[in-house]
């Protein structure tokens, strides 16, 4: 079910960004949007996981530098079915993880030091068999269109905003729908973007919560390692952490409370953990 809702969303999110393009510039603009979405898919597909790992200044480790989690990761691939990622470390005090890379091949998982000082073995089993579960579903590259065409979204509708001001609607009603149809796509459409890829990632995160519990082979592992994350991430929040890559962790990083938590690209915690708690007992995830 959450396959064919991420599917449906991905087509959504690419009709839109057609939309946008064709009230910018009617069917010159769909052209345009979706060529300069190909273009920023491409550059994500190959240079995403660079890019991010370098942003959080991660340094690949090897088995002899870190003994325990490098070989906790390789049991845990090894369980998986999965060629061995590279292994990373985040120099930060707040506990939290990622994986990322365009497939399988070419794969990496992350931790900070934090989650490594914080966890229980059997958490950071269960934690790191999450980010596994990313990997073995494709999830970064689906995260990573899902972000990129949002993003081109967000362009498209900055560029209506100017061409509203300056009146590039007026004479050309029947192409790409005039001013009304301007200022609509610049307020609706990056906002819908925004909602449809939250949609997306939260759905990937249940997904991976269910398969990294099979894989560490008890749910209550992740679960409790949830717990413990959700509430140190509070109290000390990720400081160089940004908005565009937040939904690559496996929890939030960022400080979010009350109105602004329901934009959040993680799930509910409550639910989350409610689901492997579920899934513990033998009841349906």
């Amino acid at each position: 079910m959450n396959t064919m809702k991420t599917t449906f969303l991905l087509t959504l999110l690419t009709v839109l960004l057609v939309m946008a393009g064709g009230a910018l510039g009617g069917q010159s603009g769909m052209l345009l949007a979706l060529i300069f979405a190909g273009v920023m898919n491409f550059v994500s597909y190959w240079f995403s996981d660079k890019i991010v790992l370098a942003m959080y200044r991660a340094k690949e480790v090897t088995e002899l530098e870190s003994p325990e989690f490098y070989g906790l990761v390789r049991q845990l691939t090894m369980k998986a079915g999965l060629p061995m990622p590279k292994v990373y470390i985040i120099p930060s005090e707040t506990p939290n993880a990622f994986a990322t890379g365009r497939n399988p091949e070419h794969a990496a998982v992350a931790a900070t030091d934090g989650i490594l000082r914080i966890l229980s073995r059997e958490e950071l089993t269960g934690v790191m068999a999450h980010e596994l579960a990313h990997v073995k579903h494709r999830d970064i590259l689906i995260s990573t269109i899902a972000a990129t065409v949002a993003g081109a979204i967000t362009y498209l509708a900055q560029m209506a905003q100017w061409a509203a001001i300056f009146g590039g609607g007026r004479d050309r009603d029947e192409e790409g729908g005039g001013m009304l149809g301007l200022l609509v796509m610049a307020i609706v459409a990056p906002l819908a973007a925004m909602l449809i890829q939250m949609a997306i990632s939260r759905s990937r995160e249940y997904e991976a919560d269910k398969g990294g519990a099979e894989i560490s082979g008890n749910p209550l592992y992740l679960a409790n390692a949830l717990r413990k994350l959700d509430s140190a991430n509070r109290q000390l929040p990720m400081q160089e952490a940004t908005p565009a890559s937040a939904h690559m962790f496996i929890v939030n990083p960022l400080s979010a409370g009350g109105i602004a938590s329901l934009f959040s690209t993680h799930p509910p915690m409550e639910e989350r953990v409610r689901r492997l708690e579920e899934m513990a007992t033998g009841r349906r995830f």
